[in-house]
């Protein structure tokens, strides 16, 4: 490696030769005609551009980097540090990721010779480096890739990765879309006393057949300002707009819209301010980065490990942190619920008249390493309203038994837990949930509400498999009649749990005289006209689940879930009265369902999931959906969706 002049004259001041004088040694300093000659500074490649360290208005001419490489030229045009007032500043490398520009401002100047001031520590470069001279090919594994900015999983300023202002002000953007493509069979009632899809079409339940497309684009905006990787951030303001399109077909009429004149055939788009709210650090409370903050608009909140009873994102209050060093976490959350969009399932600016508080409390390593506990407390106030949604049919109040507006208020006792003890896994949770329903449609009366609810799921990691069983209890109501409602009901749930989203009973929302036996997202049976837009209802058969199943990570990218689950109904006295029926049978049936999921990049820039379940009916499903005592076909569905993100 060739040395410039002026490393070699600095090496000067801080070095002395040495001298042998008749064998004895001494120090002394050299004259200049006691050095080398210095070495001829080769020419510029024009193979990379040189990247002179920008000048500061005032201050000293800067000299270029001191090791001089035929890959890494130098200007010749530069002083050395032997004029008089030149201080020697080395040659600036760019980062390695897509950095933008420095939002630092230089505020010391150089004053020595010895040393350079670099102030933004998050721009220091490095040298560009080809490991192993290929040109830094797309899918091989390379260290030293440069960043560019349509790269989101290279370092970026779009990623926060960089600072955009200062040191601690970081900026990041995330784009993304979900399409989702369904064809489902599910029990469809006909319009036989209007009009038919077909001529001679009598038969109650028509054909089943549907066809779902619905996607979603989402463009998040996130500014935080703190050292996020070591404490929670400072504050934080975030924005997440979201426009949807769907789309449904059917084979029946008056399943879009009320009216038969509507088709079988309905196109919907919505656009919502998903998320949108701002957060600041109220204080650390320790030495350990415990911290307490608060969160204030519209944002994400999932109340236990599997959402058994809330996961939504609405309008609301957060108070949350931390404490013992970060092991025990808490929330406090009040929420005033928006109206949601009925096809969409987004966020309107209109009220819902719904409050909601939520507290809990998180503790790791409870009884045993590994195993995290929580206790929480949910409070539903659900005032009286009316709500016809946008395709024209009635959500509030139910339509069934009486309609009459009525307010439901209940809270939630809960304990649950999530952990492993070596390669064993478990899940659990425990609700009760008592309160009082001011009239209930179906029980033409008030309510005093005393439901439970039990789940629990244990694994077994096996090397790239996991073996799984899960069950599930759900209180039913016994008698309609006696004003005390014990079926068991949540508040608005997206459970992850035994099989989630490739179970059949869990993906449908399957319709019965005006409302649902069960709902989108959730395998209680809770006789509710729509869980985003109707009220929770504790008249209801309840359910008892048994599953079992196995997950395989058939390749780093590929993974494989298997389940088989038996439901029941817990009790049948409620779907009796509603349905007038003088026998209904317990059993819903067995549902086998598979998926996979495949993440051809081995991150979430690329995600694709599908799936396939049927449900294999039992007595009390026919009982409930059979053509006058005909036969019930075995209805399934089939998804794939597609997750794009950067």
């Amino acid at each position: 490696m060739w040395r410039t002049a002026s490393v070699l004259r600095s090496a000067r001041l801080w070095f002395a030769g040495l001298a042998i004088v008749g064998g004895s040694t001494a120090w002394a300093r050299p004259s200049d005609s006691d050095l080398p000659p210095l070495p001829t500074v080769p020419p510029a490649d024009s193979r990379v551009s040189p990247a002179q360290f920008p000048a500061i208005p005032g201050q000293p001419p800067t000299g270029l980097r001191g090791v001089v490489d035929p890959f890494y030229p130098t200007l010749p045009d530069v002083p050395l540090m032997s004029e008089p007032g030149a201080y020697f500043r080395s040659l600036m490398e760019p980062p390695t990721g897509f950095s933008g520009k420095s939002g630092v401002k230089p505020t010391e100047p150089q004053v020595s010779p010895d040393f350079v001031p670099i102030e933004d520590r998050w721009r220091i470069g490095y040298p560009e480096w080809d490991r192993y001279g290929k040109g830094h090919p797309l899918l091989d594994d390379y260290p030293y890739v440069p960043g560019r900015a349509i790269n989101p999983f290279r370092q970026s300023v779009l990623k926060g990765d960089y600072p955009i202002l200062g040191q601690h002000t970081f900026f990041e953007f995330t784009g993304s879309t979900l399409a989702f493509f369904e064809f489902r069979q599910i029990p469809t009632q006909t319009t036989p006393f209007e009009s038919t899809a077909r001529a001679n079409e009598f038969a109650f339940f028509g054909r089943p057949n549907q066809f779902l497309y619905t996607q979603f684009f989402n463009l998040s905006f996130d500014l935080f300002h703190g050292d996020a990787a070591f404490k929670p951030v400072d504050w934080r303001i975030k924005v997440t707009p979201v426009f949807n399109v769907n789309s449904l077909a059917t084979s029946e009429l008056a399943q879009v819209d009320p009216s038969v004149l509507a088709g079988t055939q309905r196109n919907r788009t919505f656009f919502a301010v998903q998320e949108f709210f701002g957060e600041l650090k109220l204080a650390d409370t320790s030495p350990y980065y415990d911290f307490v903050s608060a969160r204030v608009g519209n944002q994400l909140f999932v109340s236990d490990f599997r959402g058994f009873i809330f996961a939504d994102v609405n309008r609301g209050a957060r108070i949350f942190g931390t404490r013992n060093a970060n092991r025990d976490q808490y929330n406090l959350v009040y929420f005033r619920q928006f109206e949601k969009d009925t096809n969409s399932g987004l966020n309107s600016f209109s009220d819902r008249n719904q409050n909601i508080f939520i507290a809990n409390y998180y503790r790791q390593d409870f009884i045993f390493p590994g195993y995290t506990a929580q206790a929480s407390i949910h409070v539903n106030n659900d005032n009286p309203s009316f709500k016809v949604n946008k395709n024209r049919f009635l959500n509030r109040p139910d339509p069934s038994g009486v309609y009459q507006r009525h307010q439901v208020d209940a809270v939630y006792f809960g304990f649950a837990g999530d952990g492993h003890w070596n390669r064993f896994n478990l899940t659990n949770a425990f609700y009760w949930v008592v309160g009082r329903d001011s009239f209930n449609p179906l029980a033409n009366r008030a309510q005093q509400i005393s439901a439970q609810f039990a789940a629990i799921e244990l694994s077994y990691d096996r090397d790239w498999m996991r073996f799984r069983t899960s069950f599930l209890y759900a209180s039913g109501d016994s008698n309609i009649s006696n004003g005390h409602a014990t079926g068991f009901d949540s508040i608005l749930d997206a459970q992850v749990f035994a099989g989630g989203i490739f179970s059949y009973l869990q993906r449908q929302a399957i319709p019965i005289f005006g409302v649902n036996l069960v709902n989108l997202g959730s395998f209680l049976p809770d006789l509710r006209s729509s869980k985003i837009q109707g009220q929770s209802n504790f008249v209801n058969p309840g359910e008892i689940l048994f599953n079992v199943g196995q997950d395989m990570d058939l390749t780093p990218k590929l993974k494989m879930v298997n389940n088989l689950n038996f439901t029941q109904f817990a009790q049948t006295n409620v779907l009796k009265q509603f349905l007038f029926a003088g026998h209904i049978h317990h059993t819903i049936g067995v549902e086998p369902s598979s998926g996979f999921e495949y993440r051809p990049f081995l991150n979430d820039a690329v995600v694709v999931v599908t799936g396939v379940a049927a449900l294999l009916p039992g007595m009390g499903f026919r009982d409930i959906y059979s053509n006058f005592g005909n036969r019930v076909d075995t209805p399934f569905a089939a998804f794939a969706s597609l997750v794009l993100a950067f």
